[in-house]
């Protein structure tokens, strides 16, 4: 997934923008496949709370949006190229694939729990990278996606209980 850098002006050394570019691209493939992941449970959810999961996962995939916006300028940003097309999210992200043949409202609340808690972990760990790394920029875009992946995820939660 490595792509070229372009010349700038900004103190970060290239070896520092290549790394944190790098952990970037792999975020923002995740978080397209997050985001087509929730829309697809969103379109497709059945049942008694239909209308409530209906609306969530379109606030969810909402949100997921704004992120995906947010890391791929962060990447230009450092003056790299956002790695940002489907075909890179399939080949790139860390999610399983999310089963398509579920239609109940706790199957798809249950699997959009587990894509969320494996997204939380990549997001925290990169919060711990980019800091090591002196980007504290790209540490705090993290730190500020992690607070609401945390709360989507403990959203998810309260319904399995």
């Amino acid at each position: 997934m490595n792509a070229k850098l372009y010349d700038t002006r900004l103190d970060l050394s290239t070896e520092i923008r290549e790394k944190v570019v790098e952990i970037l691209n792999l975020t923002l493939a995740t978080t397209l496949d997050l985001k087509t992941q929730t829309k697809q449970a969103h379109w497709n959810v059945k049942g008694n709370d239909f209308f409530q999961l209906h609306e969530l996962f379109d606030e969810m995939a909402g949100e997921l949006e704004e992120y995906v916006d947010m890391v791929a300028e962060r990447v230009t940003a450092l003056a790299g190229v956002a790695l940002g097309t489907a075909r890179v999210a399939s080949q790139t992200s860390l999610l399983q694939e999310y089963p398509l043949e579920i239609t109940a409202g706790l199957d798809h609340v249950s699997a959009l729990a587990d894509r969320y808690a494996t997204y939380a972990a990549h997001v925290r760990e990169a919060i711990s990278k980019t800091d090591d790394l002196g980007d504290a920029d790209t540490a705090d875009l993290y730190t500020e996606i992690s607070r609401t992946i945390d709360k989507r995820l403990w959203f998810l939660e309260a319904h399995l209980h």
